[in-house]
């Protein structure tokens, strides 16, 4: 984007035009041209998935229109990002406080998406994320609204941001996402919990975000344990207290195995996991590479042995408890059948799934309606209450 001002003959009045490439026709004959990871990125972040990732809606429509044109996704999103922050520099005072909240906030998910296709954690991978970290962290200082959060464990600290919901909290939760998208890209839900009384607790854990590419703490056999800290931090935060875990794609398969493990956990929520992790194939490519790049290793057969050990179907101390399952009718990874042998065999029978009939993975389409149905949920089982009634 650039401003230009000017200034009509025989007229005093400015007038400013900010520039835009804006939105491109994405045809197979101009992706054709593109690079091979441009054309994956467009084909695997859609504008629906960037927005529900916390990517403003102008913003993702200038980054794919960029790429159309034959510019690269990382620069172009880094560029972006910059764009953001001079809107920022020029927000002063205690007036120019929600404007610099917005756009330290829309820099930082630039950034997070501009090394969405990085598949190793490189040190300027790893150097992108801890300054979309701190954008973040700088927005939290002025808007006052969220805490950020490390949690000691014996594999190494955890990562996450507390949305706090005040005086009025009656139960917490933990958020977390998948093998991509992860807790900063979720914090609409957080914001939806506690809009209605429920602590967010957005959570990097192992293997994912922060927690792995700042603190080097992947996903192995100890998982579970870290989880159970992260679950002693709200516990300890506010004792007695209910909690409740949700989880976003591969995320939804680790929020069940946890919840049937641990007698703490009220309510859990699987919004497009799977019932079986490790039986992802090679042949998925990108996907398969960044599951085994969560283990913290180059090693397939290694990784896919500890990704058995995420088993959302097995039983525990916890069984019986209540479970959302939400589906997207048209998610390209996790089909109907997938998702029904998840529901179906899910050990407790106090469980039920939701579908947007267009719901693409993860219901990123259906953004705000799935966040609302989520909290509802939620806040009502911690509370004790009956499953609302989801209505079209």
């Amino acid at each position: 984007m650039s401003a230009q001002q000017e200034v009509a003959d025989g007229l005093s009045a400015p007038v400013v035009t900010l520039a835009f490439t804006g939105s491109r026709t994405e045809t197979d004959e101009a992706t054709s041209k593109l690079s091979v990871e441009s054309q994956a990125a467009l084909r695997q972040f859609s504008l629906e998935r960037m927005t529900g990732y916390g990517v403003d809606y102008a913003d993702a429509v200038e980054l794919r229109g960029r790429v159309i044109e034959g510019h690269d996704w990382l620069p172009v999103a880094s560029e972006l990002a910059e764009v953001c922050l001079r809107r920022v520099k020029g927000a002063v005072g205690t007036t120019g406080r929600p404007t610099r909240v917005a756009y330290l906030r829309r820099a930082s998910a630039l950034l997070r998406m501009s090394q969405m296709m990085t598949l190793t954690d490189s040190t300027e991978r790893r150097a992108i994320f801890a300054r979309a970290a701190e954008l973040y962290a700088q927005a939290t200082e002025s808007s006052g609204d969220r805490e950020r959060v490390t949690i000691d464990t014996d594999c190494g600290p955890l990562a996450g941001w507390l949305v706090p919901a005040g005086d009025t909290a009656v139960g917490s939760a933990i958020v977390i996402g998948g093998v991509e998208g992860w807790a900063m890209d979720f914090d609409s839900l957080g914001e939806a919990l506690a809009a209605r009384g429920i602590d967010a607790l957005l959570l990097d854990g192992p293997g994912q975000g922060e927690t792995r590419l700042t603190h080097e703490h992947y996903l192995t056999t100890k998982w579970r344990d870290a989880y159970e800290r992260a679950v002693d931090h709200l516990d300890e935060r506010s004792p007695g207290r209910p909690i409740g875990f949700i989880g976003n794609s591969m995320g939804g398969s680790v929020a069940m195995a946890v919840a049937a493990h641990d007698t703490r956990i009220r309510a859990c929520v699987d919004n497009g996991g799977i019932h079986a992790p490790w039986l992802v194939p090679p042949s998925m490519g990108t996907f398969f590479s960044k599951m085994v790049a969560t283990c913290g290793t180059g090693d397939p057969d290694r990784a896919v042995d500890v990704w058995k050990t995420v088993n959302p179907l097995a039983d525990g101390p916890n069984a019986g408890y209540p479970l959302l399952v939400v589906q997207g009718g048209q998610d390209p990874m996790i089909s109907m059948d997938l998702a029904q042998i998840l529901l179906q065999g899910a050990p407790t029978d106090d469980k039920q799934m939701v579908v947007f009939s267009d719901g693409n993975h993860c219901v990123y389409n259906h953004k705000h309606d799935r966040d609302a149905l989520i909290a509802d949920w939620m806040t009502a089982r911690l509370c004790g209450l009956p499953s609302p009634e989801f209505t079209n």
